[in-house]
């Protein structure tokens, strides 16, 4: 009776934990290589798609615009002239 309580706590808790979600995109860059495979990550730290597209070259991955970058806004000129 009690490895089956055990076993029920075990299933819970690894139900449990999955529930989470680690942040996916660096929001520091704009552009981010998707690697597949066994273990598939983002890998985020490129400042443009050729740079991406030129280390992603003979592996298996894609490169794409991070939707979640934290992009410096310019304050607007005024079109007002003077």
């Amino acid at each position: 009776m009690r490895s089956a309580h055990l076993a029920l706590v075990a299933i819970g808790l690894l139900f449990a934990g999955g529930s989470t979600h680690a942040q996916t995109y660096d929001p520091s860059y704009p552009v981010c290589m998707q690697i597949y495979g066994p273990v598939g990550y983002f890998d985020c730290r490129y400042t443009s798609l050729e740079q991406c597209r030129f280390l992603a070259t003979g592996r298996s991955a894609s490169c794409a615009v991070n939707p979640y970058f934290a992009q410096k806004k310019l304050p607007r000129r005024s079109k007002r002239a003077d």
